[in-house]
């Protein structure tokens, strides 16, 4: 059934209704509505109940709004089919009104969507709105008045998870869900009751996360049911659906204009402690009437105080040292530095990446970046006692001998430590198997999260019963999975062999989840990482390799972090294929992840607008290329290059002049058993060896033949892969061609035969290809695939944007709510040389480094002349001269610009709090750096030297700390 409708006026022209990203979501579609004209019984009609909705907003020509809901006359959520709205010249609003039927359930849902002349649509920002319906007769009319959501605004940011589960979560609330009505004072409860239904009643309801939860959101007014403005009378609001307050009453002056406004309720003072800034609030005089509920859903509180900023630590879990641990860090040691966390005033705790990375169980799996699954989590973060303790005396005296000889190492010892982790997680397994089967806990998650359990528990087992990840290798019936339920279910012979794995994940999930409710109850954040790629001999390669372009390779272009590019190895998406389905395998990750954190960074979040891929024959990564871009054609080059000659531009440029500055005495041997040359003078790779890969596998197999030869082999390599990078175009297919990462840095460049084609070719190519060119394309890609990862949860987002940023990217992240990262010594403009936390955007995050890079002290001694250029030009230590070692009044200047930072997050490295100190920090300040990006062999194997017990107790270091975060107002939520 259609919808009685009555409006008046109309602004602007109609235009095209069409589809939108960011759209509202399909509800449940509820009872339909009266027809225009249709002839019902008086007695029928009393049972309808009108609705006027109405906002204001100032449109430009061409623009209109509708409404789009779970109702047939609000188009039950196909925008093509929305109720229009009319706009009034004398009131600013647009409006329109329609009849809904006592049974048409107890809610609509809905959401305001802006339309274009031309066809574009904005929706509002939120979550859908919903309407609850009264029975009839309680009210025969509701006027709703609503208020447009603006999307991109920074305040929008503070609904996400990491404020209404942790830093704001109201008393009495469940860990992460549901709600709670703390008792309103005795002289407001009375009047939260609803009214008689002959009388003017209006709800008030605000959208309002940021309130101290010791507080609770009141509304005071010129009317006498609000207290006539008297501030220990107000009216107190529910947050029984925190973080909307809500709470209805009569006015007993209905007919008089309502002025009110806003404030925070302090019950142990029985006053409002604090009232909003600006105008009063204004219903005018004779809106409510008898019989009508009206509903303010106004906008949000206005502070007086600027907007909230917090202070955080990062440190990977693996990192973390506790008298308790067994070698590593552990998920229960969380909990000691969600108490060290609390005792500094900061608000949230950062990690790396924890998922299973066990592919060939050796130190190369200490990576946390190469995950075989994207959903398990790794073996090493399991406290063992916290399963059960071992009922075997041997056993439990080996543990503890075992745990003593592990944490007296300074550094994780992975493969010593995950020896020890699975021989004594199979003696709990064996132990605790059948109380374990029988556990309704158990039993309940492996229902949930049986999508990836089942199938990593059996990719796990196989790994072990044929030797290798690689499942290329397994045989024939195993490359394929199938009836993997048939092959884990508890009847199978070997079904130990997977048990163990559903064993480890089930207690990883318990202890990880108690952790994550231990940091909410005290107002701390966990934020996790979210690695860009995946493993290419993983779970998910296994299952669905349609998802990913296995021949070929993810990385990045040279940056500070590496001269010749990053090669992770990882697969690139298939970015096509994961459309089809709306991006599911990443919602399912992002809901999976959700589970543990409210905060989350996306690694190198530029992959989703374009990924640096290399083909699967390159080991270094300036041969690689932006995916997807916009490559040239042959034509075109030659057009404005003036010339095109593929030999010269497209393969590698070597000459005997070259090879004698890069392999000195050693050329004529290098030449000799790499290289051809030809009459000419120019030289080629032998084809054996025309690759990197190639010379990789050569080197390996001509070490082991001759290992006397070792020595020659691995000097000359590194020369080698230059001579193989040394091209200015990559071919792209169909003769389209690529022009080659920093190709102004290669002697095939400088040795061009005129400046014209320098110029031509660095100037008008090679410019606008990577920061003009594909710019706007990049957008549009960032657009389509960014919102499945945004949106997928309510945690809080933010990307790691370092690096080469193409010039769009900011303003996508800004539109989508996501954080961008800024590192003083890694500023966003190229052509300065140190940031200034005070010129970073508030939705973003400040830090003085990252695990990619040195700590701050370690960086402070890298290069004396940039350091005293920093010193005087950043610090402000005009001509002074800057101390040699970065001393702990140094480190708390750094740290302190950097918490007055307007950015909402300040992030810093526990190694450089711990700088603060002369007797907890580390004397070697280069003992503290996490990876090493340059090397892809490094191990990761940083620990924290002293145990997170000690460091509770660090009062000279804690106190010193949080002094520096209250002095900068982070914190506290007004």
């Amino acid at each position: 059934m259609g919808g009685k409708i009555v409006a008046s006026g109309q602004r602007g022209k109609r235009g095209k209704l069409a589809g939108a990203y960011g759209g509202c979501r399909p509800a449940v579609g509820l009872a339909a509505v009266r027809r225009p004209g249709q002839y019902l019984a008086a007695s029928i009609l009393a049972s309808f109940m009108t609705i006027r909705f109405s906002l204001p907003y100032r449109t430009t020509y061409g623009q209109r709004l509708v409404l789009c809901g779970s109702l047939p006359t609000l188009g039950n959520w196909q925008l093509a089919d929305a109720l229009p709205l009319h706009y009034d010249e004398a009131t600013t609003r647009w409006s329109a009104e329609l009849e809904v039927p006592a049974s048409a359930g107890p809610e609509i849902s809905y959401k305001y969507a802006l339309l274009f002349e031309g066809g574009g649509v904005v929706w509002e920002w939120g979550n859908n709105r919903t309407l609850a319906l009264p029975p009839s007769p309680v009210y025969t009319h509701q006027d709703v008045r609503d208020f447009w959501r603006a999307p991109a605004e920074a305040e929008n940011e503070l609904f996400t998870a990491a404020f209404t589960k942790a830093l704001f979560r109201r008393p009495g609330q469940a860990p992460g869900a549901g709600s709670a009505t703390p008792a309103p004072a005795k002289k407001a409860a009375s009047k939260s009751k609803k009214a008689a239904p002959a009388s003017a009643t209006v709800r008030f309801q605000l959208e309002a996360p940021r309130v101290d939860s010791h507080h609770q959101l009141c509304v005071l007014g010129s009317d006498p049911a609000l207290g006539n403005w008297d501030n220990t009378n107000p009216l107190i609001l529910s947050d029984a659906a925190y973080p909307t307050w809500q709470a209805e009453l009569a006015l007993q002056s209905p007919e008089a204009e309502l002025r009110y406004k806003y404030g925070f309720w302090d019950p142990t003072q029985h006053a409002v402690v604090q009232l909003e800034i600006g105008d009063d609030r204004v219903l005018p005089a004779g809106t409510a009437a008898p019989g009508t509920l009206t509903a303010l859903h106004d906008e949000g509180f206005r502070y007086a105080a600027q907007p909230w900023r917090g202070a955080g630590v990062a440190m990977p879990v693996f990192s973390l040292r506790s008298e308790k641990g067994l070698g590593v860090g552990e998920f229960s040691d969380l909990k000691l530095l969600i108490d060290w966390a609390e005792k500094t005033g900061l608000n949230l705790v950062q990690i790396l990446p924890i998922n299973d990375t066990t592919a060939t169980h050796t130190w190369v799996d200490s990576y946390p970046y190469a995950a075989i699954s994207v959903f398990a989590l790794h073996p090493q973060y399991l406290h063992l006692n916290g399963i059960a303790e071992l009922k075997d005396k041997a056993a439990r005296a080996e543990l503890t001998k075992l745990r003593n000889e592990l944490n007296a190492k300074d550094f994780v010892d992975y493969e010593a430590v995950m020896n020890a982790k699975w021989k004594f997680l199979k003696l709990l397994y064996k132990q605790e198997k059948k109380k374990f089967l029988a556990d309704p806990e158990f039993q309940k998650f492996r229902a949930e999260q049986a999508g990836w359990l089942v199938p990593y528990a059996a990719f796990s087992a196989l790994r072990e019963r044929f030797g290798t990840a690689d499942y290329h290798q397994w045989p024939q019936e195993f490359r394929t999975p199938h009836d993997l339920d048939q092959l884990t279910a508890e009847s199978a012979p070997d079904f130990d062999e997977f048990g163990l794995h559903f064993f480890t994940q089930f207690h990883l999930d318990q202890q990880l989840r108690a952790a994550v409710d231990y940091g909410r109850r005290r107002g701390v954040v966990l934020k996790g990482d979210l690695p860009i790629g995946i493993y290419r001999h993983s779970v998910d390669a296994w299952t669905q390799p349609e998802l990913y372009h296995l021949d070929q390779q993810a990385g990045a272009p040279p940056d500070d972090f590496s001269t010749t590019g990053q090669n992770w190895r990882f697969p690139t998406y298939n970015w096509e294929r994961m459309a089809q389905d709306n991006y599911q395998w990443w919602r399912e990750r992002l809901g999976h992840l959700a589970r543990f954190f409210d905060a989350l960074r996306i690694d190198h979040i530029l992959g989703f607008f374009r990924i640096w891929e290399m083909p699967e024959n390159s080991v270094q990564g300036l041969l690689g290329h932006f995916s997807p871009a916009l490559p040239l054609h042959r034509d075109e080059i030659q057009r404005r290059l003036g010339w095109f000659d593929y030999g010269r531009l497209c393969e590698p440029y070597i000459r005997w002049h070259l090879l004698e500055q890069t392999f000195g005495n050693e050329a004529q041997a290098v030449l000799d058993e790499f290289m051809v040359a030809d009459q000419y003078g120019a030289i080629q790779l032998k084809p054996a060896v025309a690759s990197q890969r190639q010379l990789e596998a050569y080197t390996d197999a001509q070490i082991a033949a001759q290992p006397e030869r070792s020595e020659f082999l691995l000097r000359v390599q590194p020369g080698l892969y230059h001579f193989v990078n040394e091209v200015l175009f990559l071919p792209a297919g169909n003769d389209f061609y690529h022009p080659r990462i920093t190709l102004n840095k290669t002697a095939s460049f400088a040795e061009l035969a005129d400046d014209e084609s320098r110029r031509r070719l660095y100037d008008d190519i090679y410019v606008d290809f990577f920061f003009r060119r594909n710019d706007e394309f990049w957008r549009e890609q960032g657009l389509i695939k960014l919102p499945a990862v945004r949106y997928a949860t309510d945690m809080l987002i933010c990307g790691e944007d370092l690096g080469m940023v193409p010039a769009s990217v900011p303003g996508v992240m800004h539109q989508l709510g996501i954080l961008g990262l800024n590192i003083q010594r890694m500023p966003s403009n190229p052509a300065t040389e140190f940031g200034h936390p005070n010129d970073a955007p508030y939705l973003s995050v400040v830090t003085t480094g990252s695990h990619d890079m040195s700590t701050l002290r370690g960086w402070w001694e890298e290069d004396h002349v940039r350091t005293q250029r920093y010193y005087e030009t950043i610090l402000g230590h005009w001509r002074q001269l800057a101390p040699y070692y970065c001393e702990p009044w140094v480190v708390r200047e750094v740290l302190s610009q950097h918490l007055y930072s307007p950015a909402m997050w300040a992030i810093f490295p526990l190694q450089d709090f711990l700088g603060m100190d002369t007797q907890l920090r580390r004397p070697n300040p280069h003992d503290e750096q996490i990876n090493v990006p340059s090397n892809p062999q490094h191990f990761w194997k940083y620990r924290l030297h002293l145990p997170l017990e000690e460091l509770n107790d660090a009062v000279g270091l804690n106190e010193p700390i949080r002094a520096l975060v209250e002095a900068s107002g982070r914190g506290p939520a007004y």
